[in-house]
C-alpha cells in the first residue's frame, strides 16, 4: 500500500468519498461507478478475502497498524486524514477508523448462484437496506447458501447494508433476478420448491414447511408494508405464515427471515 496524507478535499481521487451520508447514497440498485464502500477493517478484511480489489482507502492514522497487514501487496493509495477533515469529507464521524473503496465483481447468473445451493433466499422489491443487510447476516449465520433479489431491490453492497450485515455480504453469493415473478420458473426447473411468507387463509405453518423437509427450498420475502405481490403469491408452491400472539400479525422482514432460516436450516 502507499500512504499519502489528505492536503485538499478536493482532490479529484477523494471525489468518491464526498458526502457519504445515507440520504445521499441511497439507491435501489448498482451505482454506474462499479465501486463500493467497505467500512471498517472488519469488513475491509471481508472483501479482500471474497477477492475484491481496493481501489482506494481513507483512514485516521491511528488504525494504520491494523490496516497494513491486511493491504500487504495490494498496490493501493491509502489516504491518511485528521478525524475533522474526514467528517467534513464523508459527512459523518469517521468511527469505524477506515473506508475502502473497492471494485465490484461482476454478478454471476442465477443458475451459477443456486447449482449446489440447496436452501436459498429470495428478497422482492425489498428497499430497506438495514433489512437487506440484517437478512444477509441471517442467511450467513444460519447456514442458507444463497440470495436473488429482485430488479427493484436495494443493492446489498450499499454502504448501510454492508455495514449491518458486518460484511456477510461480501461472503454469501447473491444476484439479481432479471425476470420477476417469472424467473421462478428457473428455480422450479432446477428442483427448488418456492415458499411465500404472506398472511394468506390458505399459508401452511412454518413448522409444516420445515417438517416437509424439501431438498431444495427457496424462501421469499417480501416489502415491510405490503408484503408480497399477488403474482408472486400464485407463482409459489406454498405460501407460509410464523404464528403470532398477542394480536401482532407479523414480524419485521429481517426478524421473519432469522425465524424462518433457523427453522429451515435446522430439519433433520
Amino acid at each position: 500500500m502507499r500512504l499519502e496524507s489528505i492536503d485538499s478535499l478536493d482532490d479529484p481521487r477523494l471525489a468518491f468519498y464526498t458526502n457519504l451520508t445515507d440520504v445521499s447514497l441511497r439507491r435501489l440498485s448498482e451505482p454506474s461507478s462499479g465501486l463500493y464502500l467497505a467500512e471498517s477493517p472488519k469488513v475491509i478484511e471481508r472483501a479482500l478475502a471474497a477477492g475484491h480489489r481496493p481501489v482506494s482507502v481513507i483512514t485516521l492514522e491511528k488504525w494504520l497498524p491494523r490496516l497494513e497487514p491486511l493491504l500487504r501487496g495490494h498496490d493501493v493509495l491509502v489516504f491518511v486524514g485528521h478525524e475533522s477533515q474526514l467528517e467534513k469529507l464523508t459527512g459523518f464521524l469517521l468511527h469505524r477508523g477506515s473506508i475502502a473503496a473497492m471494485e465490484r465483481p461482476p454478478l454471476a447468473t442465477v443458475a451459477d448462484i443456486v447449482r449446489n445451493a440447496r436452501r436459498i433466499v429470495i428478497l422482492e422489491n425489498i428497499i430497506d437496506h438495514t433489512n437487506v443487510g440484517a437478512i444477509f447476516r441471517s442467511v450467513a449465520g444460519l447456514g442458507a447458501d444463497a440470495v436473488l433479489i429482485t430488479p427493484e431491490c436495494a443493492d446489498p453492497f450499499y454502504r448501510r447494508s454492508v455495514r449491518v450485515s458486518m460484511g456477510t455480504v461480501l461472503q454469501v453469493p447473491w444476484t439479481r433476478i432479471t425476470s420477476w415473478p417469472a424467473g421462478l420458473q428457473e428455480l422450479k426447473d432446477a428442483g427448488f420448491v418456492v415458499a411465500s411468507l404472506a398472511l394468506s387463509d390458505d399459508a401452511i405453518t412454518l413448522a409444516k414447511l420445515a417438517a416437509e423437509n424439501h431438498e431444495k427450498l427457496a424462501v421469499v420475502f417480501g416489502t415491510e408494508g405490503h408484503g408480497l405481490t399477488l403474482a408472486t403469491i400464485a407463482a409459489s408452491d406454498r405460501v407460509v405464515r410464523i404464528p403470532m400472539s398477542h394480536g401482532v400479525d407479523s414480524l419485521n422482514v429481517a426478524a421473519a427471515a432469522a425465524v424462518t432460516l433457523f427453522a429451515v436450516t435446522n430439519t433433520p
